[in-house]
């Protein structure tokens, strides 16, 4: 196993992958001196048990397609392996047993989805075991977020760092919407992604 010191991941459906993604994770790897970036897509995200998610396999594909030219970045399939909901708290429980010499680990997440943080499953247990990185989106309210932040248990508040990420404003669901109306979804995720997408009929309607 690999001699890593700061590792994230970077969880998500990934339903599909695109730029937005790759550049927060870049922005993290750079900004906090990552060793390793883990994209982990979602086996059973409760948070989405009441919309249609592709099937893992694909998502897993496309992930991997996304970020092979990048040697810091790789993929785990531990939550679509894992039967049942896939919380945060299991898979970072199980980063932490697996690489238990690591200095920092950090969890990659939006900004919008740690302002709904309190709601997460074990999550002072989480915040013990790891640390976040808030990664705005286009329109993200910093100063609310940092008020929301201030005002959360000092040993909670204390493990969210917020990272400002270049404004790119595209979003899975739009790439979706894009293909099944049969407009144009290049320059919005890697061509592998897209080539993929296309070939396996994905997201039509």
């Amino acid at each position: 196993m690999a001699n890593f010191k700061r590792i994230a991941i970077m969880g998500g459906t990934f339903d599909p992958i695109h730029f937005g993604h790759l550049v927060a994770a870049e922005a993290a790897r750079d900004s906090f001196k990552l060793d390793r970036v883990f994209f982990v897509p979602s086996g059973n995200p409760p948070h989405k048990k009441n919309y249609p998610v592709t099937d893992a396999k694909h998502r897993y594909l496309m992930t991997n397609l996304a970020v092979a030219a990048n040697p810091y970045f790789e993929v785990s399939p531990i939550e679509i392996e894992r039967p049942g909901y896939s919380y945060a708290i299991d898979t970072v429980t199980e980063f932490h047993n697996k690489y238990n010499d690591v200095d920092k680990l950090y969890f990659i997440t939006g900004a919008d989805a740690i302002l709904e943080i309190l709601t997460w499953k074990n999550v002072e247990k989480l915040t013990e075991l790891c640390c976040f990185i808030a990664a705005t989106r286009p329109g993200t309210n910093l100063e609310e977020l940092r008020r929301f932040i201030e005002e959360l248990p000092e040993k909670i508040g204390k493990k969210i760092h917020i990272m400002e990420v270049p404004a790119l404003a595209i979003s899975s669901t739009d790439i979706r919407n894009r293909v099944a109306n049969h407009r144009t979804i290049k320059y919005l995720l890697p061509e592998t992604v897209e080539q993929y997408i296309m070939k396996n009929g994905l997201y039509q309607s």
